[in-house]
């Protein structure tokens, strides 16, 4: 995107410091220096901004020299984000089930041809896991699960219903990140081409200072105008991830970001005991009190696949999703180098950056034009004693062959309070009209004088007019 830049304050010609004790020094005696704000694009996106350097102001003499060759100063600021370092915490199942099976003979050790899927689960040595075990609930219409008893004659021959429970983690795992304190990231690569010589820098929040290898063009960047008020703190969140390869410490984030989810620390069991939270293990589900007498998943609410789901309702009805990071924020880790342990959100806040551009003078040209101009009529409409203001209006004509620049004041009588004065650019010939606003001290009726010569020959001069009302 094409912006437009705003020079703060006029380009200035200075003698050049040199400090023994930096390698930033410009090889120069004299050096321009422009001090710019660089505003983000849309959103806080990328921008783009060219300027011409055109006129230098002489500290010495405040007065404005144009150049003979005006540097071209291309500007290219990216897009602005926060950048949050992560550290790996452990990895929790996406969705614990509860399995429970109908038998008459359920036992901790029981066997597969028993207890089906809820058997002891084994380690890759063969080493039993534990805590792994079913959980044995007698028959009856108000336990975990409901089931019928049976008949006095099917409890001698087959013996006495009962139901086996077990908790299993079935399907996807996420790995789990804390997130530390963000960092705002950007970057912006000034580039100056003066004649045929191109000086490029690149400077961000991190390298604030940088001279070109020429030593042609120093910039520094100053600040932001107004801080960012948009980026969010994450230090009391956990950042899970879906598991890419198997358990364990991953090598990147992968590129799945559609199933990031941002989710309180406080929903969360890191040591598993904890029933109802993202974490929960064989322990805590073994172990919960009153284990027939509890409903049927009681201790595996509040699951990862509970918060998604509670999005994707969310997004049907045109909600912002609460928990996933998409639909939430903008270029999600779309930062330099994203991948490793670091995740981004764009910041989407238009902000101006202060640059202070340097460039050596020493080669530098200057041009002098003198034009003529002309003050072709004055319109002063009458104005009456109790208006707060009047409006001169004053046609000028560049009478001269060359383009020049202009400056029109009056020069008034004690009675009318002092007006600023005012800069033009003409071309050959150029017609231009020109207004003051002209404010009497008082707001008794009288005559005021503004006086002095109606023509005059330009190079940082003024038009002067005689009027009286």
């Amino acid at each position: 995107m094409a912006a437009a830049v705003q020079i703060i304050s006029k380009s200035k010609l200075e003698k050049c410091e040199k400090n023994s004790n930096s390698d930033d020094n410009l090889n120069c005696t004299t050096k321009i220096v422009v001090n710019m704000a660089v505003p983000s694009g849309s959103s806080g996106g990328e921008a783009s901004i060219v300027a011409e350097l055109v006129e230098v102001e002489e500290n010495s003499t405040t007065k404005m020299q144009t150049l003979r060759i005006p540097p071209i100063i291309t500007v290219n600021k990216s897009a602005a984000f926060a950048l949050y370092q992560l550290s790996y915490i452990r990895d929790v199942p996406y969705k614990p089930e509860e399995y429970y099976i109908r038998t008459r003979k359920c036992e901790p050790d029981a066997s597969s041809n028993v207890v089906k899927i809820c058997e002891r689960l084994r380690d890759e040595e063969g080493h039993i896991i534990e805590k792994t075990q079913p959980i044995c609930c007698p028959c009856g219409p108000q336990r975990r699960m409901p089931s019928s008893c049976g008949n006095f004659f099917d409890k001698l021959t087959k013996g006495k219903a009962n139901t086996a429970h077990c908790v299993r983690f079935p399907g996807e795992w996420f790995h789990v990140f804390g997130i530390g304190r963000q960092t705002l990231e950007f970057s912006i690569r000034i580039q100056v081409k003066s004649g045929n010589k191109v000086s490029e820098v690149i400077v961000g929040p991190e390298n604030k200072t940088v001279t070109s290898q020429d030593k042609f063009l120093r910039v520094n960047l100053i600040g932001d105008f107004v801080g960012y008020t948009s980026i969010p703190s994450f230090e009391n969140f956990y950042l899970v991830v879906p598991r890419r390869g198997g358990p364990g410490q991953p090598q990147e984030l992968g590129r799945n970001i559609s199933m990031w989810m941002l989710l309180e620390r406080v929903r969360f069991t890191l040591d598993g005991f904890e029933c109802n939270k993202i974490g929960v293990s064989y322990e805590a589900f073994n172990q919960q009190p009153n284990f027939c007498s509890s409903p049927y998943w009681s201790c595996l609410h509040n699951q990862l696949w509970n918060y998604w789901e509670a999005d994707l309702n969310r997004l049907s009805r045109n909600q912002t999703p609460l928990y996933g990071l998409e639909g939430q924020f903008e270029r999600i880790n779309q930062h330099p180098n994203a991948g490793g342990y670091s995740f981004s959100i764009g910041i989407t806040e238009v902000l101006n950056t202060n640059l202070v551009i340097e460039l050596s003078a020493n080669d530098v040209e200057y041009v002098y034009q003198r034009s003529p101009g002309k003050i072709l009529s004055v319109s002063i409409p009458t104005f009456e004693a109790l208006t707060q203001f009047g409006v001169a209006t004053i046609t000028t004509k560049n009478t001269g062959d060359v383009e020049a620049s202009y400056s029109l004041t009056f020069n008034c009588s004690k009675d009318v309070t002092l007006m600023e004065e005012q800069f033009l650019i003409m071309k050959p010939n150029e017609i231009t009209n020109r207004s003051f606003k002209i404010y009497p001290n008082t707001d008794q009726a009288s005559k005021y004088l503004c006086a002095g010569n109606k023509r005059l020959y330009l190079s940082n001069s003024h038009f002067f007019l005689c009027i009286i009302w």
